[in-house]
């Protein structure tokens, strides 16, 4: 399968999901299942996840420590990662090694606990965000930050300045 086969078909995926598991730090993923969904999850002869998306909404998570390390163990193709759902964890910042991931278009990251404004200026040099959120955070009381900063209209404003 081709690099652009796989990009066409991997979006069609379903996601791997560590939705709901209690996990406090990323490298449990490893040893950890996955969510099992209506669509059983493809996998390369390697043994990796062909899917795009991945989720670890509602855990404990308070960092990412070995984040890229550990996707790279997950994902067959973890450069192409388009979406991130972080939703309901414990984090305090936005990881740099987020901005890693220059194909990533979607990230949840509402339900944490992100307090200043400038984390989301990290966001800025990926190209293909088009879907951010950060309601839930304390982000919400600093001054200046409105519910529209997660909307899709107003994040390509940001990337375009």
């Amino acid at each position: 399968m081709s690099k652009q086969d796989y990009t066409n078909t991997s979006v069609q995926e379903p996601p791997l999901d560590y939705s709901f598991r209690s996990i406090h730090v990323i490298q449990d993923l490893i040893s950890e299942k996955p969510r099992t969904g209506l669509r059983p999850l493809r996998h390369s002869k390697s043994g990796k996840s062909l899917t795009q998306s991945l989720w670890l909404k509602n855990n404990v998570l308070n960092d990412l420590k070995d984040f890229k390390h550990v996707v790279s163990q997950l994902l067959e193709h973890p450069e192409n990662l388009a979406w991130i759902d972080l939703s309901f964890n414990d984090l305090t910042s936005i990881d740099p090694v987020l901005t890693t991931f220059f194909n990533l278009s979607i990230l949840y990251l509402h339900g944490n606990s992100i307090q200043r404004l400038g984390e989301v200026n990290k966001l800025a040099v990926l190209p293909r965000l088009r879907s951010l959120t950060l309601h839930g955070n304390p982000i919400e009381e600093e001054k200046g930050y409105s519910p529209l900063f997660s909307s899709t209209a107003i994040f390509l404003d940001m990337n375009v300045h």
